[in-house]
């Protein structure tokens, strides 16, 4: 990541609240909680607004069901995006079909899933 795509992503979490940091760990069984609950996060390596998304769940990215849509990124799968039509980035998809574009807050992402956030 550039260091201005960098910059943007760290001021767009200082302004628009959360960290991993503010969970810890316990954003792990939220983070599979959304994987089982047919979430897909649809992004690229060179979104801004991709990177400010995975930095909200910091480690617990992992268990996340991710799909890289940049031809470049790694582990590109870019023939599932077209085939999905996403058209921007990031964007959830659920298991009943609806999408939200743009950075979501957890909040939002439990609403959409049902899964619990971790307590403070």
């Amino acid at each position: 990541m550039s260091r201005a795509a960098f910059l943007i992503a760290t001021l767009m979490l200082a302004t628009t609240g959360g960290s991993a940091r503010a969970w810890g760990p316990q954003l792990d069984g939220f983070a599979r909680c959304l994987r089982d609950s047919g979430a897909t996060f649809y992004g690229t390596y060179w979104c801004p607004q991709c990177a400010a998304q995975r930095e909200l769940f910091g480690r617990a990215e992992r268990y996340l069901r991710y799909v890289e849509c940049a031809d470049r990124g790694t582990d590109a799968q870019t023939p599932v995006c077209k085939r999905a039509g996403i058209k921007g980035y990031p964007t959830w998809e659920f298991r009943d079909g609806t999408r939200v574009t743009g950075r979501q807050s957890l909040e939002r992402l439990a609403q959409h899933t049902k899964c619990d956030l971790p307590k403070d």
